[in-house]
């Protein structure tokens, strides 16, 4: 046996192998010590291998997905080796044969399909980053639903593309340039676009002629990925639809993080921090699919303006009817998700359940579809979008006719094929069915002719059918004439066989099993059936999907007071009583009110210098008007009394940093990694909000950063933008910077104390509240006093000199300073100076020198 697992182990090196005995997984050496830790499960040890005791532990095999699950998390892989073939079969081949056993699949968490092991909102993700000549490529794919992509990207939007996919496991090709850690790259032949272009064309008989070959080379991994732990099966994928990144608004990996789109980075966990997101903010989705598909337009907003209002138009059909709100909420929560169903069916993982999923999920959507066609002046995205909730009535009606009405989750032990659909099934149910009957009915003869009233006939895995009765009426039955043979004694009964009982079980064991056999070719059968149509299908699943989230923008507006915003091309962003969706939503819960802001950008006023104090509500108030365009990109309403939104391409957020230690990189560092790429990339249809740039590092630094960074922003990338500072020395760039203007967050002292009014007004802050805030905080108050006078005396100095600031005005604007600066002066006297050779030089010649040198200075 060691010998068979060990040979198995070596098809799985970098795996935990689960090693299938009887009723149990079993696992040895190393990775018993792995999962034992992993699963907080007992280590035994069992005989001995090179003259060293054998680590062991074991699963039971009915409840491995909920061990799978921890250790997938854990970030383990497992292979699973199973029987594959019974006892019996083995002891055909010789008395000492073993059960052959092979390894079935690999269990990765890019690649899970069971319920189980699943987060039903969550998409999981598997990706392959292809290389060619330095042409990188992603392909990602969700085989639970069939979802697949592949997309060309630049190098340097990589680490933006991975944040936006969220990945739950990654491949790469090893021409990737600095693999991240948890990466796997796999070999060069993996990566072939030569073999991507052949796999393509079997898979999807499609052609590739228009794909690059970096998109061809991340095919090819993928998808022989797929092939090695599905052991040649890839499960269910669709045709690869290609991204085209020019269609989406694009965010970097800081951005996303920093806005909390769709993971709140405090939260705790995924499930805390998606309910501290803005996707678990605005979140009313009923199904799963659509919670999935919610998550990736907030991460993927559009930008194309006739899309967007599609969607828009939408959510506002549904928001306009409380009634129809109600209705579709009713029949979404009916639906079953459809698309995980299907992924394990075409998978070979499937169900009877998940047959039965199929089939009322396509029974509800056909009565949707019923239902909206009804009605009058649907919107045309509702108009598109029916048609794909029906066509399969032919195949429902068969699903109808062959299943019970709630079929069991395995399909092992039968029935789950619904009566009348198979007569000779029935036959064959009805033959156990009475054969069971003639079994009772032969204990109660057993009971008459022996007189022993506690005689039992019962049924177990090892005997099967046999005659059990307690041990003082044992000598009776072992007489020979009683026509009972002894086959098992124990402390508290005595088991007998009968030549009547035998023949009966032998017709219940024969019934049975054919039975099962008919009940598993109905299954196969079936399962041929939805396969065949696997594609539609997943337009359905997808289309109910996509009426959840409008339905889910609708709720969501309905109940916050949301608008519909107003789309345009120009580069404007006004925004009326602007809020915060998540910090609203976290006041709301404690019964307190959102104080909203207005937001009025243009061509003429596109960067707002925004001051005042700490806590005082300048983050928000950047964050909020970021969200509130994603939101809209995204066909959302947004939480606003009117908002009118020039499309953006790019949003770009620097509010607030954190070191990177793993890669060398401070805090100062990171914020100026982060600004450096808005710098670089940033459109004039792009948005920005920066938070404190520069205070990381010394005063006088950090106010020149600030500085150059604002004027770059204005005269070169000329895009929206919000900037909050402390600097207050920056509010001298209003006199030079004709598109920005002042503002800031209103507070007041009362009595000694810090009222923060959390209002925007125009204008520079009247001075810093620092101390002020110290106080709010809860600074000892000795400290404060001194802080204070220190302070005191800080602001004398400036007084004195003119300020931090001093001079300043006078500096050229950024770009005249880097296209228009004149060439500096000679300076006759530092040259004289350098050239003398004072070594060599007499007391008279010194002297004369010095005269010259006087005469130059003069």
């Amino acid at each position: 046996m060691m010998a068979q697992f060990l040979a198995l182990k070596e098809q799985a090196p970098d795996c935990l192998l689960f090693y299938r005995m009887g009723d149990f997984f079993e696992l040895f050496f190393d990775d018993a010590k792995a999962a034992a830790s992993t699963l907080d499960i007992a280590l035994t040890s069992r005989g001995e291998h090179l003259g060293a005791p054998v680590p062991m532990c074991g699963v039971p095999v009915h409840a491995a997905e909920a061990y799978l699950a921890r250790l997938i998390r854990a970030g383990h892989k497992v292979a699973i080796a199973e029987q594959t073939e019974t006892p019996a079969e083995a002891k055909a081949r010789g008395s000492k044969s073993l059960v052959a056993r092979d390894i079935v699949r690999f269990v990765t968490a890019g690649t899970l399909t069971e319920e189980n092991l699943l987060d039903a909102r969550t998409n999981n993700l598997l990706v392959a980053i292809g290389c060619v000549r330095g042409e990188y490529a992603l392909a990602s794919a969700d085989i639970s639903t069939g979802q697949f992509a592949l997309m060309r990207i630049d190098k340097d939007r990589l680490s933006a593309e991975l944040a936006r996919l969220e990945p739950g496991e990654i491949i790469a090709s090893p021409a990737i340039e600095e693999p991240l850690a948890g990466w796997e790259v796999l070999s060069a032949e993996d990566f072939d676009s030569e073999n991507g272009a052949a796999l393509l064309h079997a898979q999807f008989a499609i052609d590739t002629a228009p794909f690059h070959r970096s998109e061809l080379s991340a095919a090819a991994g993928l998808i022989g990925y797929l092939r090695h732990v599905g052991r040649g099966q890839i499960g269910f994928l669709q045709a690869p639809l290609r991204h085209d990144n020019s269609r989406f608004l694009a965010m970097d990996a800081a951005t996303r993080e920093s806005l909390e789109i769709t993971r709140n980075i405090q939260g705790g966990g995924t499930q805390g921090g998606r309910a501290l997101s803005l996707l678990g903010a605005i979140d009313r989705t009923v199904t799963g699919a659509g919670a999935r598909m919610l998550a990736q337009d907030l991460a993927s907003p559009l930008y194309d303006r006739h899309a967007i209002i599609r969607r828009h138009d939408m959510v506002r059909w549904l928001f306009d009817d409380a009634l129809l709100r109600e209705h579709m909420v009713e029949a979404l929560k009916a639906i079953p998700d459809i698309g995980r169903a299907l992924g394990r069916i075409v998978a070979g993982r499937g169900s009877p359940r998940d047959l039965g999923q199929v089939r009322d999920g396509l029974e509800e959507a056909r009565n949707v579809r019923s239902r909206l066609s009804e009605m009058p002046q649907l919107p045309g995205l509702v108009q598109q979008l029916l048609p794909m909730l029906d066509g399969h009535g032919e195949m429902v009606d068969l699903l109808f006719r062959a299943l019970v009405e709630t079929p069991p989750t395995e399909r092992g032990k039968g029935g789950y094929i619904a009566p009348e659909y198979d007569e000779a099934l029935d036959d064959l149910r009805e033959t156990s069915k009475n054969a069971r009957s003639a079994i009772a009915a032969l204990e109660q003869k057993y009971r008459g002719d022996t007189g022993i009233s506690a005689l039992k006939i019962k049924h177990n895995a090892v005997l099967g059918y046999f005659i059990e009765v307690p041990p003082r009426h044992a000598d009776s039955l072992m007489a020979q004439e009683s026509g009972f043979t002894h086959r098992q004694t124990l402390a508290n009964a005595v088991r007998f066989n009968a030549s009547a009982l035998h023949e009966e079980a032998l017709r219940i064991t024969e019934a049975g099993s054919r039975a099962l056999l008919a009940e598993d070719a109905h299954f196969e059968e079936l399962v041929a059936a939805v396969t065949a149509r696997a594609n539609a299908i997943a337009a359905t699943a997808d289309t109910l999907a996509r009426m959840d989230v409008a339905l889910s923008h609708a709720l969501c507006a309905a109940d916050n007071g949301w608008v519909q915003p107003e789309l345009t091309d120009d580069n404007i962003l006004l925004i009326e009583a602007g809020r915060h969706p998540v910090v609203e939503a976290a006041l709301t819960k404690e019964k307190q009110s959102f104080i909203a802001n207005d937001c009025a950008l243009s061509p003429q006023d596109r960067i707002w210098l925004i001051s005042g104090p700490n806590m005082g509500g300048k983050s928000t108030f950047l964050r909020q008007n970021a969200l509130i365009i994603i939101l809209a990109q995204a066909g959302a309403f947004v939480p606003a009394k009117r908002a009118i939104i020039g499309l953006v391409d790019r949003v770009f957020s620097r509010v607030g940093a954190s070191d990177n230690l793993a890669r060398g990189q401070s805090t100062f560092m990171v914020e100026m990694v982060e600004t450096a790429s808005i710098l670089r990339e940033a459109s004039a249809n792009s948005f920005v909000i920066l938070d404190e740039v520069g205070r990381g590092t010394s005063t006088y630094d950090g106010l020149a950063l600030a500085w150059a960074v604002v004027e770059a922003v204005h005269e070169m990338n000329r895009c929206r933008c919000l900037f909050a500072t402390h600097y207050h020395e920056l509010t001298r760039l209003a006199e030079q910077l004709g598109a920005l203007s002042l503002h800031h967050v209103q507070a007041r002292e009362w009595q000694g104390d810090l009222v923060l009014m959390h209002e925007l007004a125009k204008g520079p802050a009247d001075r810093s509240y620092g101390l002020s805030a110290a106080k709010l905080a809860g600074v000892p108050q000795p400290v404060l006093k001194r802080a204070k006078s220190v302070l005191d005396k800080l602001e004398e100095g400036r007084a004195a000199t003119g300020g931090l600031a001093a001079g300043l005005g006078d500096l050229p604007l950024f770009a005249a300073a880097i296209t228009d600066a004149p060439e500096p002066e000679k300076d006759a006297l530092r040259e004289a100076i350098t050239a003398l050779d004072i070594d060599n030089l007499s007391p008279r010649e010194a002297l004369e020198q010095l005269y010259a040198l006087k005469g130059l200075l003069d």
